[in-house]
């Protein structure tokens, strides 16, 4: 998670210029701030998508690693898959660098 949270925030902190630029020309900071999360939602939902596609693939493997859960529980995938997705929200709304 901390790893996903600094590349995140490296790529908003990227876009600093690019926001302020817009906010200039006359666009709402809502506009800006939905542009941002609405690309990091997209993004984040992929990769959990993929990481849901790769951890049915690998249940196996999965199944000697852990201690009372079963790799294909539904709320342990789908807790995991949310938690990264509230990672990448947090580093869209609070870069770093920015705080």
């Amino acid at each position: 998670m901390i790893g996903i949270y600094g590349v995140i925030s490296y790529s908003v902190a990227q876009r600093t210029q690019e926001m302020g630029i817009r906010m200039a020309l006359g666009a709402p900071q809502v506009s800006v701030l939905r542009l941002i999360l609405r690309q990091g939602v997209v993004l984040r939902t992929g990769w959990a998508v993929c990481g849901l596609i790769g951890s049915f693939l690998l249940m196996r493997l999965l199944a000697s690693q852990l201690y009372e859960i079963k790799p294909s529980d539904p709320l342990t995938l789908a807790g995991a898959a949310l938690l990264m997705v509230i990672v990448a929200l947090a580093d869209r709304i609070f870069p770093r660098g920015e705080r």
